[in-house]
């Protein structure tokens, strides 16, 4: 008889020795990414890590333990700010980041007062599906065209090198998150970044040099934002994003954990620990939060849900901020090695999605889910890019904008009895 894996549930408490390779499984998950946001605006990584534990930290204490999520650097803000940044200066973004993450907060209070149904109205089963499959499919991409977050596989200075060091690591993943067993079947991610980053030390793709000349603490930069009526309207029509982007990650991880995380500990919880989180962040020098896609696969992956494992991620990245040589060595992690894995975690959020459209049994006979999960779909995939003033729409973010505006033109041509199906 084949054995179950063993699933850690939210609230279950884990050993020490299960404990600190699980976090930081989800510290390697995490990191790429999170730092490529500050690294784009030209500022300290230190201030984003510590920001990032924090933030993390506070909303486990707001949704009182019961949503597990890690809270990494939004890319969301990435269009905007950077327009901002090159008229105005970093501290005039840090406050449209406050702006938008009150703003952010003052949602949560009303979805506290009027509840959550609204949101079958504005993302509907049809909807829902195809924004969260988007998460992981527009991030396809990332994996294997180069830099620190993807393998260099589809540029000119590919080489067999790459292709072995990726496919060793995405295979190691793929056999161990199907084939392991016990303790080493809760890390197969872990395990696929080790057993890539030894074979691309074999072919000299390691530079030591970061981490020997790293100092051994660091102090993250503190700097007070500013503020601007240009930045924060400039910055406005993020909200609206972020926060589709928001119930998207609820709803793909309350399929994962078995939970209506919507319901318990609440929307309104999760809406504002992820804004607050946003605004502090910005208040002290960091970049705005959001609940990471990456970690959502590493639990969907390994069955280990628990909040102390993404709380313990949360503590690393807090001593990253400090500890110059932990940090640096992580940047040494070849693309290679991170596009492998972040190749299945992607893939296991885009399929999610599809779970998602399964389990709400949408049925496709009906003109207007196929035509919802279509144009969505399309427009996620297709490149298509619209531009508002210095705020350019695109990929998952255009999507889940269009996913909203025509999920409620289809709910007011029902209520006014001209939608046939």
């Amino acid at each position: 008889m084949k054995e179950q894996k063993r699933i850690y549930q939210i609230e279950d408490k884990l050993p020490v020795n299960l404990l600190l390779p699980l976090s930081l499984q989800h510290t390697f998950a995490m990191f790429g990414a999170s730092i490529l946001v500050p690294i784009i605006f030209g500022i300290n990584p230190g201030i984003v890590l510590f920001m990032n534990g924090i933030g993390t930290l506070l909303f486990i204490f707001i949704t009182k333990g019961k949503a597990p999520a890690y809270l990494g650097s939004s890319f969301a803000f990435l269009a905007p700010g950077t327009a901002i940044i090159a008229n105005q200066g970093f501290q005039y973004a840090q406050g449209a980041f406050i702006f938008v993450g009150l703003l952010g907060c003052l949602l949560a209070f009303i979805i506290y007062k009027f509840g959550t149904k609204w949101i079958d109205v504005v993302l509907p089963p049809a909807a829902m599906g195809a924004v969260v499959a988007l998460i992981g499919f527009e991030l396809a991409t990332n994996t294997v065209t180069g830099g620190s977050i993807g393998a260099n596989l589809m540029t000119e200075t590919s080489q067999t090198a790459d292709w072995i060091v990726f496919l060793i690591t995405l295979l190691t993943a793929v056999i161990g998150s199907v084939s392991f067993k016990g303790f080493l079947s809760t890390i197969p991610i872990l395990i696929a970044i080790v057993v890539g980053y030894i074979v691309s030390i074999m072919f000299n793709m390691v530079d030591f040099t970061p981490v020997t000349n790293a100092k051994l603490f660091t102090m993250p930069l503190f700097q007070a934002p500013k503020f601007s009526w240009e930045a924060m309207i400039a910055m406005l029509p993020v909200i609206l994003v972020i926060t589709s982007e928001h119930i998207s990650h609820q709803v793909v991880t309350s399929n994962i954990v078995g939970k209506d995380l919507i319901k318990e500990p609440g929307l309104h919880r999760s809406i504002f620990a992820d804004n607050f989180s946003s605004a502090l962040s910005g208040l002290v020098g960091g970049v705005p939060t959001t609940t990471y896609g990456e970690n959502i696969g590493v639990m969907a992956i390994t069955g280990v849900y628990s909040v102390q494992v993404i709380a313990g991620a949360a503590v690393f990245s807090i001593i990253m901020a400090f500890f110059g040589p932990l940090a640096a060595f992580i940047q040494t992690i070849p693309g290679n090695v991170i596009g492998g894995v972040t190749f299945l975690l992607y893939g296991m959020i885009g399929t999610s999605g599809i779970r998602l459209l399964v389990d709400k049994q949408v049925d496709y006979s009906k003109n207007v889910n196929l035509i919802l999960t279509s144009v969505i779909f399309i427009t996620g995939l297709s490149g298509l890019k619209m531009q508002f003033g210095s705020i350019q729409l695109s990929g998952m973010v255009l999507a889940s904008v269009v996913a909203v505006v025509l999920s409620g033109f289809m709910a007011l041509l029902n209520k006014i009895g001209i939608l046939h199906d």
